[in-house]
This record gives C-alpha cells, sequence and structure tokens, in this order.
C-alpha cells in the first residue's frame, strides 16, 4: 500500500514519467498476492519472472471462490479513479465469452465495472471513478464463476486522469519503492551448497548433503515440496530405485512418499495420478527437510536472479512470492533442480532448448459423484461446506454451465466419451469404447507441444483447462451424461516435462541406453523406457496447433534391457565450474531426457548430488574433479545408507 506523492507515482509512467507527472500524487496501491486473507484464491507464480510479480487465480472449477480481502487506508477521502491489474484470458483463442469475470468490492459494495473481461495481454483495467468516504476501507476481490478469474494489482490514484504504464520494469521499480523495499537486496547467509527448486531432486539433494556436514539452503517458490509429485501437481513417482549395485542409492527418495504400488490390495489398481492430496505425502517431505538441522527451508521463495564472477556463481538473489522482499543467498556450491534450468541460463551455463517441438504440460483433473458419501466427505473443492450442506439434505444434482470459450468438443472425440471413441493402437489407456471417467485428466491431457514452456506457460496451463471445461460441458451438456457429477480437482501448477536441458562432460542420448554403453562412473539408475510425447493425431482434428491429448513413443524399440547406470558427469556444468544439476534438466539429449525424467529418477540424482557436493567441500575441489580424482570416494559414499550422517 502506498500514500506517497506524484514523483512516486509517476514511476508508473515509465519513460512518459518525467513528461507526465501526475497532477494530484495520493494514491493506493495494492498487491494482491498480499492481501490479508486469500479467501479462496490461489498465488500462481508462474510466470513471475515475465510479470514481475505473482498474481491471484479464482481457480474454482466453476464455483465462485471465496473473495480475497484486505484492510486498506486511503491517503484521504475524495474520488479516485480505480485501475486493476488483469486480462481475459481466453482472449488469446479469440472465442466468446469472458469466464474470468470478478468484481472489486469496496466495503462489500461492488465497484460498476467488472474486471477480468478485457484484453488479452496483461494490463490495467480502468475501472472508472469511485468516491471514497472514508479512509479505512475493506477492499475485495470478489470471484463471480469460478474459472481462473486473475488480478496482479489494485491502483486507486486521485488524479483522475493519469494512466499507469504496462511496462514490467517502471512497474517494478514502482512496486518496490511503494512496499518500502531498499533497492538491494538484503544480505543474507553463506551456504557450504545453495539449492534452487524443491521437487524431488532439490529436496533428496538437501537431505543427502546435510546428513553429510554441509549447510544447504533450499529455495522453493511453493509452499509445498515436491513438485510434480506434490499435492499441486499429483503425478504418481515412477522410476526404480535401490538397485544392484548401490541399493541404498534411493533410499532417500523413499523417504519422501510411501510407495502405495506395493499396496495394491488397499489403493485399487487405477492410475496412482490425480488421487486426494494426502496420498502424495507432503507433510513427509516438509517433515524430512524441517528435521535436517543443517538445512535452511526458503519456502515461497523464487531464485529471480543469478551472480557470478569467472564462471563461477557467488549468490542467488530470491524474492517472496508473498511479499516482494529480496535477498542474496551466496554459496560456495550451487545445485539448479528448477526444472527449468532457470539458476544455468542466468549463469550463463551451455544448454539446448528449443521453443518449438516439446513435451507438453499435464495439468491433471478428476471428478467426483456428488450422490455418493464418501465422496463428498472426502472432496478438497472450495465449496466444500455447501456441498456436504447439499447432499444432507439430498440436493445432488450437478449442473454445469455451457462454455462457449472452453475447447468446442461437443462434436469431437476425447478419451473417455464413447459417443465420438477413437481408441488408438487399441490402447486402453485412452478408453475401452464406453464412457468411462477414470479416462478424464489423466497424463495424456497434454498440451504445448509447439509452445515456449518457460515463456508461455501461462497459456500451455490455460489451453489445458480449456480442453477440461470444454470436454466436461459436452459430456454434461451435449451427451446429457453424469447429472450427479461434478468436476473435483484440478490442477492449475504446470505438469511440466521438457524444457531448458544444461550441457555436462557427458551428453546422454538414447542410443546410450539402447547400447547399454557403460560409464565408469554410472551413478543414478535409470529403468524407465525412452518416452517422448507427441500429439496424438487421433484427436488433432480441428485442434491442428492446440492439440491437448498426447502420445508416447511405443513399442520395443524405445525399450531397453534392465537397469542402466547414468554417469555422473550428466550432474554437473561443462561451464560453470560449481554448478550442479539434478532432475529433467541434466544434461542429455531430447532422446536422453525420456528415460531420465521419471521423479524417482530425478530423485536420486539429487542424492549423488548431494553426496559429491560434500566430497567438493571436503577436497575444496570443483564437480569436475569428483569425477577426475576423487571417484572412488563418490561411489563409497553410494554403498553407504541414506539416513547416514557425519554428527
Amino acid at each position: 500500500m502506498g500514500t506517497a506523492g506524484s514523483s512516486l507515482l509517476g514511476l508508473l509512467l515509465g519513460e512518459q514519467a518525467l513528461a507526465n507527472t501526475p497532477k494530484q500524487g495520493e494514491f493506493l496501491f495494492l498487491e494482491a498476492e498480499g492481501f490479508d486473507d486469500l479467501g479462496g484464491w490461489d498465488v500462481d507464480q508462474q510466470s513471475m519472472d515475465y510479470m514481475g510479480s505473482p498474481y491471484l487465480l479464482a481457480h474454482g472449477l466453476g464455483v465462485p471462490v471465496k473473495d480475497a480481502t484486505t484492510k486498506a487506508k486511503f491517503p484521504s477521502t475524495g474520488s479516485y479513479r480505480i485501475w486493476v491489474r488483469t486480462r481475459d484470458w481466453v482472449a488469446p483463442w479469440n472465442v466468446p465469452g469472458t469466464p474470468g469475470k470478478f468484481q472489486v468490492l469496496l466495503d462489500q459494495k461492488p465497484v460498476k465495472e467488472t474486471f477480468g473481461t478485457k484484453n488479452a495481454e496483461w494490463h490495467w483495467h480502468d475501472g472508472g471513478i469511485v468516491d471514497i468516504d472514508k479512509v479505512n476501507k475493506e477492499i475485495s476481490l470478489h470471484d463471480l464463476t469460478g474459472f481462473e478469474g486473475r488480478c496482479e494489482a489494485v491502483l486507486f490514484c486521485k488524479d483522475t486522469s493519469f494512466k499507469p504504464s504496462n511496462d514490467i520494469k517502471a512497474l517494478t521499480n514502482f512496486r518496490r519503492k511503494l512496499l518500502g523495499l531498499p533497492d538491494k537486496p538484503k544480505e543474507g547467509k553463506n551456504y557450504d551448497l545453495v539449492i534452487c527448486g524443491g521437487g524431488f531432486a532439490g529436496t533428496a539433494a538437501a537431505l543427502s548433503a546435510a546428513r553429510l556436514g554441509l549447510s544447504v539452503a533450499l529455495i522453493q517458490d511453493r509452499p509445498v515440496l515436491g513438485g510434480n509429485g506434490s499435492a499441486e501437481v499429483r503425478v504418481w513417482p515412477e522410476g526404480h530405485v535401490q538397485q544392484e549395485p548401490y541399493t541404498h542409492v534411493g533410499d532417500i527418495v523413499y523417504e519422501l512418499f510411501i510407495d502405495r504400488k506395493q499396496q495394491r490390495d488397499v489403493y485399487g489398481q487405477g492410475s496412482f495420478n490425480r488421487r486426494s492430496g494426502d496420498f502424495y505425502d507432503d507433510e513427509m517431505k516438509m517433515a524430512a527437510v524441517k528435521a535436517e538441522p543443517r538445512i535452511d527451508l526458503y519456502a515461497e521463495n523464487r531464485a529471480i536472479t543469478t551472480e557470478t564472477t569467472d564462471n563461477k556463481i557467488t549468490s542467488v538473489i530470491i524474492q517472496s512470492t508473498r511479499t516482494s522482499e529480496q535477498e542474496r543467498i551466496y554459496g560456495t556450491y550451487f545445485a539448479d533442480c528448477t526444472g527449468d534450468a532457470t539458476i544455468g541460463y542466468q549463469a550463463g551455463a551451455d544448454y539446448e532448448f528449443s521453443p518449438v517441438g516439446n513435451m507438453g504440460s499435464s495439468n491433471l483433473w478428476s471428478v467426483l459423484d456428488a450422490s455418493d458419501q464418501k465422496q463428498v466427505l472426502k472432496c478438497e473443492c472450495k465449496d466444500k461446506e455447501a456441498l456436504t450442506v447439499n447432499y444432507e439434505e439430498g440436493k445432488t444434482a450437478q449442473p454445469f454451465p455451457s462454455c462457449p470459450w472452453a475447447v468446442d468438443l461437443h462434436d469431437k472425440p476425447f478419451p473417455g466419451r464413447a459417443k465420438f471413441h477413437k481408441d488408438p493402437a487399441g490402447d486402453k489407456k485412452y478408453g475401452d469404447g464406453t464412457n468411462n471417467l477414470d479416462d478424464l485428466g489423466r497424463w495424456y491431457w497434454e498440451s504445448g507441444f509447439d509452445r515456449d514452456p518457460i515463456e508461455d506457460v501461462e497459456r500451455i496451463r490455460d489451453l489445458n483447462l480449456r480442453a477440461m471445461y470444454g470436454a466436461w460441458d459436452a459430456l454434461k451438456n451435449t451427451d446429457g451424461l453424469y447429472p450427479n457429477h461434478r468436476l473435483g480437482w484440478a490442477a492449475f501448477i504446470a505438469g511440466k516435462r521438457e524444457s531448458r536441458r544444461l550441457m555436462g562432460d557427458v551428453v546422454l542420448d538414447a542410443e546410450d541406453f539402447y547400447a547399454k554403453k557403460e560409464f565408469e562412473d554410472g551413478a543414478f539408475p535409470c529403468s524407465w523406457h525412452v518416452d517422448i510425447h507427441t500429439p496424438n493425431d487421433a484427436f488433432d482434428d480441428g485442434h491442428k496447433g492446440n492439440e491437448f491429448i498426447s502420445d508416447f513413443t511405443r513399442g520395443k524399440k524405445f525399450k531397453y534391457s534392465g537397469t542402466y547406470w547414468a554417469p555422473y558427469r550428466t550432474l554437473y556444468s561443462r561451464n560453470v565450474e560449481n554448478l550442479f544439476m539434478a532432475g529433467r534438466n541434466i544434461s542429455v539429449t531430447k532422446t536422453g531426457l525420456g528415460p531420465v525424467r521419471v521423479m524417482k529418477t530425478c530423485g536420486t540424482m539429487g542424492e549423488i548430488v548431494g553426496k559429491a557436493a560434500s566430497l567438493c567441500v571436503k577436497h575444496k575441489a570443483t564437480p569436475r574433479d569428483i569425477y577426475a580424482k576423487h571417484l572412488d570416494s563418490l561411489k563409497e559414499l553410494m554403498k553407504l545408507p541414506g539416513k547416514h550422517r557425519i554428527s
């Protein structure tokens, strides 16, 4: 919030600030993610690097979410123009309707303008003139649809002729000045190992390194650990670990989740993706990290800048996704476990990347039967209380509105729909020719094949959501099915498969797996097939360029025999001297990515990085030196149990 004068407000004009300094500098500025109570809105940080800030998302699956509210103090009473930074999220597809509609309430009274209805790009939506009769007000974001409305900031300005800039640099400077944040980041601590990314790879790396005596910073931009394997995304960890000859490589991985596949008699035979949130053991991951006194966890912080000297990283600057506060974290060694290779990219590490022709991202989703008491009681819906009351009153019918802005599937096939069924290659994973709820929202609901998975992550995620809403609209309103069912859960964090890959001293290719090429530094076990996803042409009619159902590389030619031990030299940068990497951004080709990208495999990479980093600290060595001079020592550490620790 701010009440400063014209000079500060002028920062929001960007290059035109001096020429168009506001006449009346009184204003109030509110960051959406900084509201006192977020209600049912979610913080979305995925596009933060390009927007300069996270935003709030009304992810209600067609049911309006609870208001986000905050207490605010205006500089004075009088007339203000209100501006809201938002967008019409379906406008890039030029479709009818504006599903992301929401209101701004002043002491529970709505401003006349409805927001989220204009412009395909993020912009300042002019809300007109409002009269402020008292300086202390409650400001609320009131969702109208539950269909992914979004708000980044709200500005009230006494100069009613003032028009804020959309320039990210100008907005960032203004935001930081207004929040009273210093021009320079706070000086933070110095660590032996700084890990960016708290998925399976980063979390395992932190535990491994800390137990071997290192001080560790673990930086994660979400409130939970686990990445794709968290309750936010709900992809089940795959891959075989704890394999001969190093049967303890994978011990730490099994501290991060319970392998319920070993208890199929209890948990059933279906897909282990997109189940209830507790199935993914987020508390278990968090408890393991918090139990280690040598780990400092920086949750809800994103690494936005990487600083280097002489081909070495010296520090990263992190920014809170809730307060925008920045802190410089120093380290001797760094590990990029971000998936997108963000740290390596910022540091100038060699990498490979194509903005097109990639594997897509999934947003898994599921439905529930409102007439089934067990499902209602277990529901994670944001309106669970109302749903429970309706069930008790016998109101189980679940109508769903027509969605003209969604992907139009009223006369198109998709997995789970028998009316226009297509079953490629007789694969039952795409349906058995019947209406099958289990085929909805599975791994193959995937998009973004020809989109940049980093810069276009919001649009990729949004296409997945449009496909979900279009499919449910077709089943409910065209086919007249499932009258008592409703959408129960859907991820809004993209489940990415591919983006940048950092280059090491070995670049592993699928041919190495097929040939079972042996490396003396084999360090982590791979067992997944050469799994590369592409658009499924059985479902792309009418959707060229916006495909949302994928296929995978099939047949014996994409499999290899037995466990393959991939080389340690894929886990460090070939040109940034103190940079490790673990996860799907390691040193592999596009085809080499297929076998290594599943989570249990990524977790073992993290375990090895933690062990190698401990040797680096002990010998004052580079990651490359561990292969050249201390490989036997690394192998000895690989024989030790995951709970082994140096006191």
